[in-house]
């Protein structure tokens, strides 16, 4: 690859925070010869799934940029695998503004750290913008505690979030119809002493109705520990 070609090839890293100055330090490098890729899935769903849209792991989080996005030009490019990762590590290393006007960093710095954080740059790097490539199977349990568990307490998951209401406290008695407008049209109802406005409101549209009613179903079957 030239280096006349490459600030256009990078055009979509950069728009993700991603400096030219930082590549070249990372290109070349064979960073995923120690990874673990299951691994690197299970850490990126469980920690950075909520922010981060990725096909392959499942995950539709708009906090921050969509990394399938981010990479798919470049790779249609031909750029190499070992760039991508080392994008990967830099960013979670020193995490910049999608818009460079911000300054805002949404993403605390070694969210993920030492070889776990080898495990998601190389994990991403070998799924992130991969033409056709599928989500995986849709099973509730891993849904929730991936894309939820970082916000509610359900006993079941195993999960301890606080952001947003203790399930195994507010889900008994409630119907399915109630969960599922829960999820769809989150701001309707507000349990005492959290904020409107902090759910997303998207998961009507990201979950098909199958999925919908299996989630529900799950929630119902799984509050106060399943009993």
């Amino acid at each position: 690859m030239s280096r006349k070609a490459q600030p256009r090839n990078l055009k979509l890293l950069l728009a993700a925070g991603v400096t030219v100055a930082a590549l070249a330090g990372l290109t070349g490098c064979d960073l995923q010869e120690n990874a673990d890729l299951d691994n690197g899935q299970q850490a990126f769903t469980q920690k950075c799934g909520s922010c981060h849209t990725l096909t392959a792991a499942g995950t539709s989080g708009a906090v921050g940029p969509n990394l399938d996005l981010a990479f798919q030009q470049a790779r249609k490019t031909g750029m190499d695998q070992d760039t991508f990762e080392g994008v990967v590590q830099g960013q979670i290393e020193n995490p910049r503004p999608a818009n460079p006007q911000d300054t805002a960093v949404y993403m605390p710095p070694n969210l993920v750290e030492g070889q776990e954080a080898e495990d998601v740059a190389a994990y991403v790097a070998s799924v992130a913008g991969v033409p056709g490539i599928q989500p995986p199977a849709f099973i509730p349990n891993e849904f929730f505690a991936t894309t939820c568990g970082g916000c509610h307490t359900l006993q079941a998951a195993g999960t301890t979030g606080n952001v947003g209401p203790n399930l195994d406290d507010v889900l008994p008695g409630q119907s399915a119809a109630m969960v599922k407008d829960s999820i769809v049209n989150p701001s309707a109802t507000i349990s005492g002493g959290f904020p409107s406005g902090v759910m997303p409101q998207t998961y009507g549209d990201q979950l098909t109705p199958a999925q919908l009613n299996q989630l529900v179903s799950y929630l119902l079957q799984s509050a106060n520990g399943g009993k």
